[in-house]
């Protein structure tokens, strides 16, 4: 009888503290990992006794094709093994979760999923704000700024909804994001970038919609990294300038 099986597990934003219980219980049970380019490097001491495989996924980097990870997922699990596929931040968000759970159906392959914290929630844990404070916002969108098309999102149609956007994956076109944007929004809208979010290489900006392209690139900002843009995020604002009153009048 064949007992393999795959688990999609969610690593988080990278500190290995918000993992959560049930990642840990996975990952010590591993008989092989495939570990994705954004998660903790660290993680694999939890996971003693797997074969640690590394296929990084990073935009703008050298990358595992997609199809080959998914080929192994099938390849050892087909063997009777516990695969466990190691995801940065939340497998479900923006982590092509849905091109293996369909690959691993049709193979016929049970597979469990693992959630975790992604680093748009990480990035506003860190500026201390939240995501849906009701006297600014009804909600949040979660973007990313990589169509499958290379196309853009309708960033003006975006800005009108009135939400607080976590960008996704787009440093690389901070530029026409804050165009688009600027074309809806004040110049004055609260905005921030979070990179590396929930990691001891975390930086932040905390800036306006105006200023944020400018200031994210004298910063020397990259990926990977989060951009938030909304009224809620203007509490990191007001955090960051009592800071500073605070700080002179010392």
């Amino acid at each position: 009888m064949n007992n393999g099986k795959v688990t999609l597990l969610s690593a988080g934003p990278g500190d290995l503290d918000l993992l959560t219980i049930k990642a840990a219980k996975a990952l010590a049970a591993a008989d092989v990992v495939l570990l994705d380019d954004l998660a903790n490097p660290e993680i694999v001491s939890l996971a003693p006794r797997a074969r640690v495989i590394r296929v990084g996924k990073r935009g703008g980097c050298k990358s595992t094709p997609q199809a080959f990870i998914q080929r192994l997922m099938q390849r050892y699990a087909s063997k009777g093994l516990h695969v466990v596929r190691v995801k940065g931040g939340d497998a479900l968000l923006f982590g092509r979760a849905g091109e293996e759970l369909a690959a691993l159906r049709r193979a016929q392959i049970p597979v469990d999923i693992v959630n975790g914290i992604s680093s748009g929630f990480a990035a506003a844990a860190s500026l201390g704000v939240s995501l849906t404070h009701r006297e600014h916002c009804q909600g949040v969108t979660f973007i990313t700024a990589h169509m499958q098309d290379h196309g853009e999102p309708d960033w003006a149609a975006l800005a009108a909804t009135g939400t607080t956007l976590a960008i996704y994956m787009g440093m690389s076109r901070i530029d026409t994001i804050c165009a688009g944007l600027l074309s809806t929004l004040p110049l004055s809208t609260a905005a921030a970038v979070v990179q590396w979010a929930g990691t001891e290489r975390e930086q932040r900006l905390v800036t306006t919609l105006g200023r944020l392209a400018a200031d994210a690139t004298a910063a020397g900002l990259g990926s990977p990294a989060v951009i938030l843009v909304g009224n809620a995020i203007g509490e990191a604002n007001a955090r960051h300038e009592a800071h500073d009153d605070m700080a002179h009048a010392a």
